[in-house]
Formats: C-alpha cells, sequence, structure tokens
C-alpha cells in the first residue's frame, strides 16, 4: 500500500508542477491575436515597420507644409507670443507700481525734511519759506 501511495504522490505533484509552468508560460508570453484583432483595438500605440517608413516618406525635407500643419504652427507661435506679452505686461506693471511707491515715499520724506529744516530756522519775523520768496 505504501508502495502506491509514493508513485501516485509523485505523479500527482509532477502533474500540478506543469499545471503552474503552462500557466506562467501562458502569462509571461500572452495570446496571440489575430490580425483583425490587431487593427480594432483604438490604443495600438507601435506601427509596422511598412507604415512607419511611408509615414516618414511622406513628406521630404524640401516638400510643402499642408495648410493644416501651418495653421497648427501659426497657432502655437501666436498663443507663444500673446503668453510672452502678457508676462511682460504684468511684469512691466509691477515695476511701475514698485517705482511709484519709492517715488511717494521719497517725495514724503523730502517733504518731512524739508518742513522740518523750515520750522527749526524759522525766526518768527518773517513768514513762512513759501510766501518769503524775492521775485526777479
Amino acid at each position: 500500500m505504501a508502495c502506491t501511495r509514493l508513485p501516485l504522490l509523485v505523479s500527482l505533484s509532477a502533474l500540478g508542477l506543469l499545471a503552474m509552468l503552462q500557466v506562467a508560460m501562458g502569462a509571461s508570453v500572452g495570446t496571440r491575436k489575430t490580425a483583425e484583432e490587431a487593427q480594432e483595438t483604438p490604443g495600438q500605440i507601435f506601427m509596422q515597420d511598412s507604415d512607419a517608413s511611408n509615414f516618414l516618406q511622406k513628406r521630404s525635407r524640401r516638400s510643402s507644409k499642408s495648410p493644416d500643419e501651418v495653421n497648427a504652427e501659426n497657432r502655437q507661435r501666436l498663443w507663444a507670443d500673446e503668453q510672452r506679452r502678457e508676462y511682460l505686461e504684468e511684469r512691466r506693471n509691477e515695476y511701475e507700481n514698485y517705482a511709484e511707491e519709492q517715488r511717494d515715499e521719497q517725495e514724503e520724506r523730502s517733504r518731512e525734511t524739508i518742513e522740518q529744516w523750515r520750522q527749526w530756522h524759522y525766526d518768527g519775523l518773517y513768514p513762512p519759506y513759501l510766501y518769503n520768496r524775492h521775485h526777479i
């Protein structure tokens, strides 16, 4: 009885091992599709060699571009110009605001300094500096 169990156990384990290897090989290689199924897939990434060479030979260096290509390139160029124009306008506005704030601060400091100087040097005998100018 022990003699029949050992070969049975070995044959069952070998059969299970072969089944697992076949499943693993099928998963690694994959199933082959027919030509019709391969063409029906919408997300096809790669081309056939002949299609790729035809695609590259469609337009040589000296041939003119199609109107669609020219229009697409012009649209891209116009969009890039618009983006650049907006960016430069924004930078110019920021600089103008900064320069105006600096100018206002400088004028305020100058006005305060002049006013302090006038108050310090005013002796009470003459009207303030603005009204004490000699006209030529």
